[in-house]
């Protein structure tokens, strides 16, 4: 077993002194996807605000580099690494994520999901680095402007979607976790990341939200226009097993934009439509509601 492991984590150095060299910032993760380096303030009292300033190694995302040294005195710090990340937002890349989550428990279909919003918001998404997750999932790479910032995100663009971005990290390529390798999708490996389409970097980076009454900040009452349109038919599109997860998931967004209530009745209908009781919807829509308010 030392001797598998010793391999692993030979290999798992390896492929991050090769990302390195394409400029893609890295450091060392453990079989469990965290980082595989222990932090230099645990048992500190918190918070603990340090991003590496301490000048210690242990402090995640932000031990991340591209400096082949660095790489390699890292990974001598942790021995049992078997993976490494890949810092998003960095310098030169900018790395976007965009993580498709396979959840066939809850009938989550993460790449229709994408594919629809790409439909309604007119983008295509461009040929790019792709890694298969050992879920089954995938991991697409993109690259975004120097004067963006893309926040992480999880579920908020589409159930199943996760966004790594500014702050947030992918495990790379080559990388052994717990649950099995991850690997480059058959025919990507010799592509660079693409930019990521504006329309597509809209939707990722979302106008901060006003506090109620502020000028220009959108009334509860207000008309939902074509955003609730958009919700209403991702709602009609949910195939049996989607149904409650994608209403859940609407309802919360039109909340979240200050338009829920103008929208709860049609976002109930169109959920009666897909086959599920009025109660049923009714009940998910109130959840959303209550979890939203919660936000504020």
């Amino acid at each position: 077993m030392a001797t598998i492991d010793r391999q692993t984590a030979t290999l798992a150095l390896a492929h991050a002194l090769a990302a390195a060299g394409r400029g893609l910032p890295v450091f060392p993760l453990s079989a469990t996807k965290l980082p595989a380096l222990r932090s230099p303030h645990h048992g500190e009292q918190p918070p603990v605000h340090c991003r590496g300033e301490c000048g210690l190694p242990g402090h995640g995302v932000h031990d991340a580099t591209t400096d082949p040294a660095a790489v390699r005195a890292l990974f001598a710090a942790a021995p049992r690494a078997t993976g490494y990340g890949i810092a998003c937002g960095r310098a030169p890349h900018r790395l976007v994520g965009i993580d498709l989550d396979i959840d066939t428990a809850h009938g989550n279909d993460s790449v229709g999901a994408l594919q629809q919003l790409a439909l309604q918001h007119l983008f295509t998404i461009p040929p790019t680095v792709t890694v298969l997750t050992p879920s089954g999932g995938r991991h697409l790479w993109l690259t975004g402007p120097a004067d963006t910032t893309v926040p992480n995100s999880a579920g908020r663009l589409a159930p199943g979607i996760d966004v790594r971005g500014s702050g947030g990290y992918l495990v790379g390529p080559g990388s052994v976790t717990a649950h099995g390798r991850y690997r480059l999708a058959p025919g990507t490996a010799h592509l660079p990341p693409a930019p990521c389409p504006r329309a597509l970097l809209r939707l990722l980076t979302p106008p901060p939200r006003r506090p109620a009454g502020a000028p220009g900040s959108t009334a509860p009452t207000e008309t939902p226009g074509r955003r609730g349109e958009g919700l209403i038919q991702f709602v009609l599109a949910a195939h049996e097993g989607q149904r409650n997860t994608r209403l859940f998931w609407a309802a919360c967004r039109a909340y979240e934009h200050g338009f829920g209530d103008a929208l709860a009745d049609a976002l109930t209908a169109a959920a009666v439509r897909t086959g599920l009781t009025e109660q049923e919807a009714r009940a998910a829509i109130a959840s959303a509601e209550r979890l939203t308010r919660g936000r504020g």
